[in-house]
């Protein structure tokens, strides 16, 4: 899918400005996100006159973290609409691969991850809402299911990871919108891991939890084994939701299989810029760490040799020890996350592969619907002609007939003259006769 991400300095979504997909969270701070019947809007807070909306009304239209939430509780409406009204026409149980359903896993996900206090790390700023989702086990002893299930989960190293199955357990076992209600109504325990103007904090989240009841109906059938939950990219595809978007367009079915392989190539070139970005700064901490253990080494030479202090020297060692090991650790990441773009640089070009000879099946498909179409059209003319051709014919047995039909009468009035001549001719035979009798 092409993943449309509006910045703050850009009116509207280019391809090229998809870099900040990389970010934790996309907000639209300087747009104003709303629904226009059943598509969505973008309208820049500069070119129009703000008034609060009436949902919720205590808000300041100017504060840019208000607008940050409205943003997604109408993300939220939209995506949850889209998904129950896709899900009914199809009419059969959903599966992973389901875009509309991804798509309101993404929603969801920036939903609860709007406000997140930061915890900082050895490899920077940590934003999860795995913490607050383990709330739910305490409050409804029944989720306890649901969080022992994540935790037994194979494959699963990161937090993130395990909030993201968190969802798709609790879609399936449709109890997302009550758990969502248990935890909004105690922000006393949500304010350990929520700023108080987060959107789990405001009304905009009980809002957004009533909507999830909607989702009751959806019968979800998510297999989560050997399916990457840790590293994947979520960013909203806006334009599933505007009104050029693809639920307006009707195309054959080989240009919807090209359009299946654009976006999947969107999406790898997408995870690759994700990719180069860690790359980048993994390598930016590796050189950080070598200049350290060489100033470190120095400093230690210096006390050594100047200060001939053992215990001066035995805690440079030790910093340096840990120092090392650190670096081993950024090491080793920083070559995991360039196999994994070696692996979406050859995923990228396999889809490039694909995608060109999907366009020269469909070249060759339509060529072959212009030939059955010139084919249809002669033989239909050839029908026409004979049609004609049959036409005449049936006239020209019709004269034949009536021809047939006047010789016919002809012969019969024939026949009857003979008979008549016939009969003539026994009455003269007949009479001669006598005259001959009398004359001897």
């Amino acid at each position: 899918m092409a993943d449309v991400t509006p910045q703050a300095d850009a009116p509207t979504p280019t391809t090229d400005k998809i870099t900040q997909a990389a970010r934790e969270t996309i907000y639209l701070c300087n747009f104003r996100v709303s629904v226009d019947g059943e598509w969505l809007c973008l309208r820049e807070l500069n070119d129009i006159s703000l008034t609060p909306d009436p949902e919720p009304a205590h808000e300041d239209p100017k504060d840019p973290i208000a607008i940050e939430r409205l943003n997604l509780m109408n993300m939220a409406k939209l995506s949850i609409k889209g998904l129950i009204e896709s899900a009914l026409n199809l009419g059969r149980t959903l599966d992973s691969d389901y875009a509309p359903l991804q798509q309101f896993f993404v929603v969801m996900e920036h939903c609860l991850k709007h406000g997140l206090k930061t915890k900082k790390t050895f490899l920077g700023q940590n934003k999860s809402f795995w913490g607050a989702l383990e709330l739910v086990e305490k409050l409804t002893p029944e989720a306890g299911e649901i969080t022992a299930s994540v935790k037994d989960l194979p494959g699963l190293k990161t937090p993130l990871g395990r909030g993201r199955a968190w969802l798709r357990l609790a879609l399936m076992q449709k109890k997302l919108s009550d758990y969502m209600k248990t935890i909004i109504n105690r922000k006393d325990l949500l304010s350990e891991f929520y700023e108080a103007n987060a959107l789990m904090m405001e009304e905009e989240g009980a809002v957004i939890a009533g909507l999830l009841v909607g989702l009751n109906v959806i019968d979800a059938n998510l297999c989560m084994k050997g399916e990457d939950l840790d590293s994947q990219v979520g960013v909203i595809d806006f334009s599933m939701y505007l009104k050029d978007g693809g639920h307006s367009s009707k195309t054959v079915e080989g240009d919807g299989q090209i359009t299946a392989i654009l976006d999947q190539k969107n999406y790898v070139e997408e995870l690759n810029r994700h990719l180069s970005a860690s790359v980048n700064n993994l390598q930016a901490k590796v050189d950080t760490m070598e200049k350290s253990n060489t100033k470190l080494t120095e400093e230690a030479s210096r006390s050594g040799d100047g200060l001939a202090d053992g215990q001066v020297l035995g805690e440079a060692r030790k910093q340096l020890k840990e120092e090392t090991l650190l670096r081993l650790d950024v090491e080793k990441e920083l070559e995991v996350q360039i196999g994994m773009k070696q692996e979406m640089e050859l995923s990228m070009k396999m889809l490039e592969t694909d995608m060109c000879e999907k366009q020269d099946a469909l070249v060759e498909l339509r060529q072959q619907l212009d030939d059955l179409r010139t084919l249809n059209l002669q033989l239909a003319q050839k029908s026409q002609s004979s049609e004609v051709s049959a036409k005449q014919k049936s006239e020209v047995i019709s004269r034949l007939e009536e021809k047939t039909n006047q010789m016919a009468g002809t012969i019969k009035q024939l026949e009857i003259s003979e008979e008549d001549c016939v009969k003539q001719a026994r009455s003269l035979s007949s009479n001669a006769e006598k005259l001959l009798q009398k004359q001897q």
